[in-house]
């Protein structure tokens, strides 16, 4: 590690509150992950007794990546993907999964977490020869911010995959939202697509609710659990490609040979821009 980079992960660690749970920590904890702290364990602890469908919800949604990252890779071409709200790495990560089918892809992964920061020289390494991977550091609050350095790495006179995973609960605002989503969409061309993801209520009901409202007292960033129906109307305007919006196990499940996927408390799409 150069010198500079060992001076901007002191930096990053510096800024990492330990006092408070952090959902990025938790999901990472609840997917098997070691990058967090005894308070996300605890935390995740305590909503796991509420809601036990969390650590499947956790699941659901690391698999649902993996379909539509692979989806418009291979089968609609896609070539550039715009990741916000990285996250912490584990498996099947964006870039992985992309350039395990178009070794020439570029990704650009988006967060402001100081730990992802730690991370992300490791997570950028492993990358194929003919592709490109890399970080940009900027708020989801700032889409002007984040199209102006993605345009850095991606041309978006081609099509782009936007990539919202389980990111815009962290919007209190539905208005401000959807109105971040579309100034995302809006600068992309025709044919790219918009892969999504968010946490509802339906299946557990006030159990889950009862448990995120309780995550949300201790000081953490809030996190707002929404209907599909409300989720849905991020597509407006957008084509949605087969099944459409759907809890996450049901997009395109490999086999139903042992029966349909459970329902779980994640609803995503992928849809493309006309």
């Amino acid at each position: 590690m150069t010198e500079r980079a060992q001076g901007s992960e002191l930096l990053a660690t510096s800024k990492i509150d330990t006092s408070v749970p952090h959902s990025a920590r938790i999901w990472n904890y609840w997917l098997g992950g070691k990058d967090n702290y005894p308070v996300d364990r605890e935390a995740g602890d305590r909503y796991r007794e509420k809601a036990p469908g969390i650590v499947d919800m956790a699941r659901a949604s690391r698999v649902f990546l993996t379909r539509a990252v692979r989806y418009v890779a291979a089968e609609e071409g896609v070539r550039q993907f715009l990741d916000i709200g990285t996250g912490l790495p584990t498996m099947d990560n964006t870039h992985e999964v992309a350039q395990r089918v178009a070794p020439d892809a570029k990704i650009v992964y988006v967060d402001n977490d100081p730990l992802v920061l730690v991370h992300a020289e490791a997570l950028l390494t492993n990358t194929t020869p003919e592709g490109v991977t890399t970080y940009v550091e900027a708020d989801l609050h700032d889409p002007d911010t984040i199209i102006a350095k993605a345009g850095k790495t991606l041309d978006f006179t081609e099509p782009v995959a936007l990539m919202l995973m389980g990111i815009l609960g962290h919007i209190q605002d539905w208005d401000e939202a959807k109105a971040i989503t579309r100034r995302l969409l809006d600068a992309l061309p025709s044919g790219s697509f918009f892969l999504h993801y968010d946490s509802t209520y339906v299946v557990q009901g006030e159990a889950l609710q009862e448990a995120q409202q309780e995550y949300d007292d201790t000081g953490a960033v809030p996190y707002v659990l929404r209907h599909p129906a409300q989720l849905a109307e991020l597509y407006e305007g957008l084509e949605l490609v087969e099944p459409g919006q759907v809890s996450c196990l049901r997009w395109r499940p490999e086999s139903t040979a042992l029966g349909e996927p459970e329902d779980v408390d994640v609803y995503g799409a992928v849809a493309r821009k006309p």
